[in-house]
């Protein structure tokens, strides 16, 4: 019942660090249309980019060193718990991969639709 919450706490943890770190932003219309330009959107547009950035970064340490301490327990463990180990350590993998690229898969579509005019 230990590992079975352990592993359902890990698990979601991984999965609010990987959906915090695809964040975009989506506007609807053009802003200078409507309003005279105070700034205002790229003082909210850097605010968003500095926390996404801090997000990218704990989430990056944190699976990194999830993944280490995975690994010293693999190399340190008897034959039965490397097979956990084993079987714990995939998910962890791929939740990381999809952290650090989900970061730049987002970007690059960011940087797509920016360039995209209307009209």
């Amino acid at each position: 019942m230990k590992t079975r919450t352990l592993k359902m706490i890990g698990t979601i943890a991984l999965v609010v660090v990987m959906v915090a770190s695809l964040a975009s932003v989506a506007l609807a219309y053009d802003p200078s249309q409507i309003a005279p330009d105070t700034g205002a959107g790229t003082q909210v547009q850097g605010i968003g980019e500095q926390i996404i950035g801090i997000i990218q970064v704990v989430g990056s340490l944190v699976a990194v060193g999830v993944i280490v301490v995975l690994g010293i327990k693999y190399m340190m463990g008897s034959a039965s718990e490397k097979a956990e180990y084993k079987k714990v350590m995939l998910p962890y993998i791929i939740g990381a991969v999809l952290i650090f690229a989900g970061v730049n898969i987002a970007s690059a579509i960011y940087k797509m639709a920016s360039q995209i005019t209307a009209g």
